[in-house]
């Protein structure tokens, strides 16, 4: 999924609430009718809503301003203003808001979910509201209350169900376009992709998962170097974790546990994930290769060989995440 954005800043403003009216009234058979001035109307409310349909931020990239209506004016006949119309701003499911001080003023995590963001100013009460034994005729109505601005922050953490963790060069956008239709740019480099990319994986009886190749992990991401915690924040909303050990790497379990160090350093909850280890690019080696590799890791963390070019391996890879998804007794 290119042209991946997450991370988006907006300038909202919501509606001013309408001026209550201060209309007398004067018909030709009631000379003392008083005051009949309706309420002024709700300024509209600018409101985030899930959209299950959305992947990215991308339709906001170009926008600057958001501006709800405002409240329309009270009326005779005490006839409230009608409230002015709200604005929606539709995002993907897993979508924060931040307030220009960095705190979370909300959170999508479901299609549908409303949450207003900037309330619009209520509207001003009519001067009928105002009527007492000692001004039967109140010529004064009270205008309406501003709405609330200021800049939104909209951040999008990944929903996958596994989210493919690695150093650069580990061969994750590789896995991701050999098994989806994700169309992740591929280069032999040691930096790394600098967005996530996110795949739809076919798997067994028209089943799927969600995959994520989050940007590559380098050593210190935790303390902010690098891409730091742009990234870190979407291995958050993973299901699991799939560790991915390139099988050029010098040391294989030397490489998961500085990984897995990163992880714990950005946030400790995120080693209670359930996780699967793998070593990428296994068409390099040999049996005899793959037999010495196995002997660095420990008996319950056995990695799985696969390579995205050559798909081998890629059907068992896929049927050990399913299993971690839905639980060992399911039928593959």
């Amino acid at each position: 999924m290119s042209n991946f954005v997450d991370y988006v800043k907006i300038h909202c403003k919501s509606g001013h609430g309408g001026a209550g009216s201060s209309h007398l009234r004067r018909e030709k058979y009631i000379p003392k009718g008083g005051p009949d001035g309706g309420d002024g109307g709700r300024g509209g409310h600018v409101i985030m809503k899930g959209n299950a349909h959305e992947w990215t931020l991308l339709p906001l990239r170009y926008t600057r301003h958001i501006k709800a209506e405002k409240g329309h004016n009270g009326m005779k006949n005490q006839l409230t203003g009608a409230y002015g119309e709200d604005v929606y701003i539709e995002v993907p499911l897993g979508t924060i808001a931040r307030n220009e001080e960095g705190e979370i003023i909300a959170e999508i995590l479901e299609d549908g979910q409303e949450i207003i963001i900037k309330h619009g100013g209520k509207g001003g009460k009519g001067n009928e509201h105002f009527k007492t034994s000692t001004n039967q005729t109140p010529r004064f109505a009270q205008p309406g209350m501003d709405g609330e601005e200021g800049f939104v922050i909209f951040e999008l953490k990944l929903l996958a169900d596994v989210g493919l963790v690695g150093f650069p060069n580990a061969g994750k956008s590789t896995l991701l376009a050999a098994v989806s239709a994700a169309k992740p740019k591929i280069a032999n480099y040691a930096f790394t992709t600098l967005t996530p990319n996110l795949g739809i994986v076919d798997y067994r009886n028209y089943k799927s998962f969600v995959m994520a190749d989050i940007p590559g992990i380098i050593e210190g991401a935790a303390e902010g170097k690098g891409l730091g915690h742009r990234f870190l924040r979407h291995i958050e909303r993973n299901s699991i974790l799939l560790f991915m050990i390139p099988a050029d790497s010098e040391s294989h379990f030397q490489e998961f546990k500085i990984l897995e160090n990163e992880l714990k350093e950005y946030n400790p909850e995120l080693m209670d994930k359930d996780f699967l280890i793998s070593i990428s690019k296994s068409d390099l080696l040999d049996d005899e290769l793959k037999e010495e590799i196995l002997k660095e890791f420990p008996e319950n963390r056995k990695p799985i060989f696969f390579s995205g070019v050559t798909q081998e391996g890629i059907m068992e890879l896929k049927d050990a995440i399913w299993k971690r998804l839905h639980g060992e007794g399911e039928n593959l």
